[in-house]
């Protein structure tokens, strides 16, 4: 079953982009307090209740089944999603489910400025206490995510999709999401084999005397790839990259790049320019430069001794 996680920020617009989601999209939400006032009372008395609560650190403790409260959660969480699709809004979600290929992890956030601001126009707060209110809330949520899974929670790998809310309305946020479910759905639904890719793509060479060389590499028995690698080889002021380097040939039982070029000036200058870049950033990289006349005298260097393929 396809199913989604979130987690916010407070102030962000987290629980009420949720629960437009899941009006939008039919889906059940799992949250804390349905979890605290459901689930847990099934294997806790009112002491552990106030202590969950009240420390995150309590969800280790085992009780009668021998499991802790946090593989509970766990547990029972893994049988919801596995039975129906669903919103799983907080309770690390986003950790137990890391790896899942049905899931759909989503993370809220807002400034300090404008989360504060809205806190004020929800509760009557000075703006010191809003602002205290902001940052014993951000810790709770740390603190609960680091305790029990060893993670930091605001880290953007966990995440599949960030929604600044600083300039994106409730309702644009909703419709962004949904459309991501949706594509996510239709993914899940009609998966793309990677052996339907191979099947329905033939190989395709950029220029002519690629695909000569190929045969000729074929003949003498060398086994190849054709663009296997690209390598970045400039970046400009911002660091942004602004050129890279595809050889066209590598031969796996030499470990060697084959460029293939013509007898033009500038394309041998401009090649020739990409393999020293290569070279100086890459240390240690095999890379030829071939003209189409070198073709056999190459691969007769390269010809594998009698007896050495497949060593």
């Amino acid at each position: 079953m396809f199913f989604i996680t979130v987690s916010r920020q407070t102030g962000s617009h987290g629980y009420e982009i949720t629960r437009l989601l899941s009006e939008r999209l039919g889906l059940e939400v799992i949250t804390h307090d349905l979890v605290r006032n459901t689930w847990l009372p099934e294997v806790a008395n009112s002491h552990e209740l106030r202590m969950l609560a009240e420390s995150p650190s309590f969800y280790l403790n085992e009780f009668g089944t021998g499991i802790n409260f946090a593989e509970y959660i766990k547990a029972r969480l893994t049988e919801v999603v596995e039975k129906q699709s669903v919103i799983i809004l907080g309770l690390g979600a986003q950790l137990i489910f890391a790896d899942h290929p049905n899931a759909l992890h989503v993370r809220i956030i807002a400034s300090d400025a404008v989360r504060i601001s809205r806190i004020l126009q929800v509760h009557r707060l000075e703006k010191q206490d809003a602002e205290r209110f902001l940052e014993l809330s951000d810790r709770k949520h740390k603190r609960y995510i680091n305790t029990l899974y060893g993670k930091d929670w605001s880290d953007p790998g966990l995440y599949h999709i960030t929604l600044n809310t600083d300039n994106l309305g409730i309702d644009e946020a909703v419709s962004l999401l949904a459309y991501i479910a949706g594509t996510k759905k239709a993914a899940i639904a009609h998966p793309v084999r990677q052996d339907d890719i191979a099947e329905t793509k033939p190989r395709s060479f950029k220029h002519s005397s690629e695909e000569e060389f190929s045969k000729i590499l074929d003949m003498y028995n060398i086994a190849w790839e054709y663009e296997p690698r690209t390598f970045p080889i400039e970046w400009d002021a911002e660091g942004s990259l602004t050129k890279a380097f595809t050889p066209d040939f590598y031969l796996p039982y030499f470990d060697t790049y084959i460029e293939i070029t013509t007898m033009e000036q500038k394309y041998v200058t401009e090649k020739k320019k990409k393999v020293r870049l290569l070279k100086e950033l890459y240390p240690g990289t095999n890379i030829n430069i071939v003209f189409k006349n070198d073709f056999h005298a190459l691969l007769k260097r390269f010809r594998p001794r009698e007896g050495a393929e497949g060593e």
